[in-house]
Order: structure tokens, then sequence, then C-alpha cells
């Protein structure tokens, strides 16, 4: 099943966008929230847009998206991990 998703044409117009290329933003900005909220993989958002999981990381990091979200028990061990490091780096200065 295909969705079709109808902008104006004036919206291209003022953004000064040819249709293909909007298209392709439009895709990536929701494919990119979805993934933010967990709704889909990395590996489906790289099959939608025809690309691998890498470049689909990449696309989404180009357009402001965060691509790394650690749970909070893990950040915080890396944190407590290497947390730290900063002081050390400061001492050197």
């Amino acid at each position: 099943m295909n969705v079709k998703v109808l902008f104006p044409e004036e919206l291209l117009l003022a953004l000064r966008e040819d249709p293909e290329s909007f298209r392709k933003k439009v895709l990536i900005f929701t494919l990119g929230k979805l993934y933010e909220a967990g709704r889909i993989s990395g590996g489906l958002g790289a099959k939608v847009l025809g690309c691998d999981r890498w470049e689909f990381y990449r696309l989404l990091s180009d357009n402001g998206f965060s691509v790394l979200d650690y749970p909070d028990e893990e950040m915080n061990h890396e944190k407590g991990e290497k947390g730290d490091g900063h002081k050390y780096i400061n001492n050197f200065a």
C-alpha cells in the first residue's frame, strides 16, 4: 500500500524546490521523527529510502536528528566509566 500526501504547488514555488527533492526531504523528516520516537528501526527507514542503514543514519544526522539514543542506565554507565576524562585533559592544559 502506498500513501500519497498532496502539497499545493505554491509551497514548492515558495520554497524553490523541485517536486522530487521536496518529496525526498519530506520523507527523510517523516522517517526521522518516526525513528526518534522509536516507531521504526534504522533498517526499515533505510529500506523505505532505498539506501543502506549507514546512509540512512547519515541523512538523519545531516538533517538534525539524533541517531544515537542510549537508555538512561547505559548513559549513566558510560558517564561512570568515562565521565571524568575531561578532568584529566584539563590538568594537562
